[in-house]
């Protein structure tokens, strides 16, 4: 089949990286998966144009409004992959609340990354319960093996010859929801006291006036970095030199840099919302923290106990190996799809 894959393509954002993983299971069945950024495109009909045009048989979109809401009135069969922020934000808002109905309503299956996820669209749309099926994100963490993390220090501004480096990195687009600025006083009060630690905020600017926002208030935090955007393979191995990573969200589907981290058996503390809850068991798969206060002292914990920091990445490991595998994943896509014919 001849496949439209739409998602909301900005460099290494979570939906990017899931599109780029979803084409690659596609067209390891023998399909041809087309990627189009949906922002590239106002409304409906310039998709149907595309469509037609191009031949597509079917159509994928990641996000039940963003990409979903292009599909409205679409003459070829289609399936549609929940984002996060659809389920969790956009409903909140009447009228995409009622784009996003008639969308699964014609969709042939939809895809949620958890059960909350799930349960949540299936309340406000009893009628498609039986069409959304939960496949939580597969992962595989692919860091550079060339990378110069003293080159990467130097860059950020962080004396590496004074003595040990203690960097905690928020991997993030640049927008209001991920809530970056959440933790930045109470980091640099930390830093004051402790000069070893840093915050190094990374990834791309979605929103280009907030991250102007985060670089003027960063400006006056000693101890936070905002750093250079890293390709994927620069930023797992980034990562994998950091004492942990950490997330401060208001609201996340399913974080990919989450269970990457995870993967890469790097420490994660996160800010205790569902997305987050729903893949990590505090003080066994990671840390989670209700105010910045309780980040610092868990940070803390984490440093001066390396038992715990040990038995928090084994068993995290395990479970993205256990409940996120590429291979289970690739199965579901591979099966789902030929719904569309």
């Amino acid at each position: 089949m001849r496949l439209l894959l739409l998602a909301c393509l900005r460099a290494q954002t979570g939906n990017a990286t899931t599109a780029a993983r979803i084409q690659n299971h596609l067209q390891a069945a023998g399909h041809i998966c087309v990627l189009k950024d949906a922002f590239m495109y106002g409304s409906a009909a310039e998709i149907a144009n595309l469509t037609s045009s191009d031949k597509f048989d079917a159509a994928l979109a990641i996000h039940l409004y963003k990409g979903g809401r292009l599909l409205q009135g679409s003459r070829i069969p289609f399936g549609i992959i929940f984002g996060g922020t659809d389920v969790n934000e956009d409903m909140k808002c009447r009228e995409k609340r009622q784009v996003m109905g008639a969308v699964l309503e014609r969709a042939r299956f939809a895809v949620a990354f958890t059960v909350e996820m799930k349960e949540l669209a299936a309340a406000e749309w009893p009628d498609a319960r039986e069409k959304i099926y939960v496949q939580s994100q597969g992962i595989k963490a692919t860091p550079s093996e060339t990378f110069d993390w003293h080159q990467f220090l130097q860059n950020a501004g962080i004396p590496a010859d004074s003595g040990p480096v203690h960097l905690f990195l928020l991997v993030c687009g640049l927008r209001r929801v991920k809530d970056p600025l959440y933790l930045v006083e109470a980091f640099s009060e930390w830093h004051r006291k402790d000069p070893s630690v840093y915050l190094g905020i990374i990834g791309p600017a979605v929103d280009p006036l907030f991250t102007s926002e985060v670089e003027e208030r960063v400006k006056r935090a000693p101890g936070v970095r905002v750093l250079q955007e890293l390709p994927q393979p620069e930023l797992h191995a980034a990562l994998r030199c950091c004492l942990a990573l950490a997330n401060s969200s208001s609201s996340e589907g399913m974080s990919a840099a989450i269970l990457e981290a995870m993967d890469l058996e790097v420490p994660v503390l996160a800010r205790n919302i569902p997305g987050n809850a729903a893949i990590i068991k505090h003080k066994e798969t990671g840390l989670l923290f209700s105010t910045p206060q309780e980040f610092v002292a868990l940070s803390k914990s984490l440093m001066n106990d390396p038992t715990l920091e040990k038995e928090i990445v084994t068993r995290a490991k395990e479970y993205v190996e256990q409940h996120h595998s590429w291979e289970g994943e690739r199965k579901t896509y591979q099966s789902l799809v030929q719904r569309l014919q």
